[in-house]
């Protein structure tokens, strides 16, 4: 199951209209780090499958949601419930880390 991507269009029904919490993973296709955490984010989308919405926005492509979110490195992960913002983890970090974030949101 891949993550699939938001985009400025997508981004209001997506992620602001969920009924579930949402992770998005803000990222660029240049961004060493990011490609670390892609398999990562993928493992989670697959464990929180039903509980948990996945998104990725390539802050290249949709630069407006990044800077409305303020997004100054990639990657960030910021985890959305009830169209707000919550969480946000910058950096390449551990699995269980994110887990720990999402669980709070759950």
């Amino acid at each position: 199951m891949a993550v699939l991507p938001v985009t400025d269009s997508t981004w209001q029904s997506q992620v602001l209209e969920s009924d579930l919490p949402v992770l998005v993973e803000f990222w660029a296709p240049w961004c060493g780090p990011c490609c670390m955490i892609h398999p990562v984010i993928d493992e989670l989308a697959i464990e929180y499958n039903g509980k948990l919405a996945c998104y990725k926005v390539n802050t290249d492509e949709s630069p407006s949601i990044a800077t409305k979110y303020g997004i100054r490195s990639i990657p960030t992960i910021i985890v959305f419930k009830g169209g707000e913002k919550k969480d946000a983890i910058i950096g390449a970090v551990p699995k269980s880390t994110l887990c720990t974030c999402i669980e709070k949101f759950l």
